[in-house]
């Protein structure tokens, strides 16, 4: 298993660093709606619909997210806005009191917030700078990695035992400690910033506790899958990717940080 884990994690990690530098912009845009489609399949699943329906709702999510990715200007920013508010305000309601949804509406209706602003910010961030979407990925990894590692080394209190019982504080504090020295690591090599962030005193202070910010919003979005993967009595959202389960499996944490990192970034 571990074998196959890190054999896949080298193919993607070489198909996507090919793509983000290589592709044309529009071949781009069609990947990452094609992975999203993927991701939209999963997701209906985790919400209880069965194939045909499934496969309804994946291709609506994807021409929904190939249309928004194509737009630009208030529309995007409502999009990223929109998940932004799901994100701060209704996922952690959410993952407090755990609703067991008896339709599929509410987490059908959740899907749509949560994967097309994610398409398009991958879309418009790429765009912008396939650089700056390599660096914000990086604060998603990065805090992974951390939270891996140190909680399996000092990890004694679980972070949310009923949802995930393998998560500690201790490993988000090692993701959060690591996140603040890769963002010191950014601002010291130069590193694009937020425009905005710049007009405010101490500019610098506050981009770390952007990346900190959004490292911390990455692990709700691992949460928040991890519950809906629970109440559907699953392990993995998909079988696609040998040794990591599915897309969503892999993109769960970026669903929330993209949108706002296109936000304070592109804004």
């Amino acid at each position: 298993m571990l074998k196959a884990r890190i054999l896949t994690a080298a193919v993607l990690l070489g198909v996507f660093l090919a793509a983000l530098f290589l592709l044309p912009q529009a071949g781009w845009n069609g990947l990452v709606v094609a992975v999203l489609a993927m991701a939209a399949w999963e997701w209906a699943g985790l919400a209880g619909l069965r194939a045909a329906r499934r496969g309804v709702y994946a291709a609506a999510i994807a021409m929904a997210a190939a249309w928004v990715a194509r737009e630009s200007g208030a529309l995007l920013g409502w999009t990223y806005i929109a998940a932004g508010a799901f994100w701060l305000v209704l996922a952690p309601v959410w993952l407090w009191r755990r609703p067991i949804f008896r339709i599929p509406v509410i987490p059908l209706a959740a899907g749509v917030i949560v994967l097309v602003p994610s398409a398009a910010a991958m879309a418009a961030l790429r765009e912008s700078s396939p650089g700056l979407l390599l660096a914000i990925m990086a604060v998603v990894w990065i805090s992974d990695t951390a939270a891996y590692f140190f909680g399996h080394r000092f990890g004694r209190r679980k972070l949310a035992a009923a949802i995930s019982p393998g998560k500690t504080w201790e490993g988000v504090y090692g993701a959060l400690a690591a996140v603040t020295v890769y963002a010191i690591g950014w601002l010291a090599a130069g590193g694009s910033q937020p425009a905005a962030l710049r007009e405010f005193p101490l500019a610098q202070l506050w981009f770390v506790m952007l990346l900190i910010g959004l490292a911390a919003l990455g692990v709700m979005g691992d949460l928040l899958e991890s519950q809906m993967k629970r109440q559907a009595g699953v392990k993995d959202s998909g079988t696609v990717l040998p040794g990591h389960g599915g897309i969503l499996d892999r993109i769960d944490a970026l669903l929330p940080v993209l949108p706002l990192a296109a936000l304070a970034f592109l804004s």
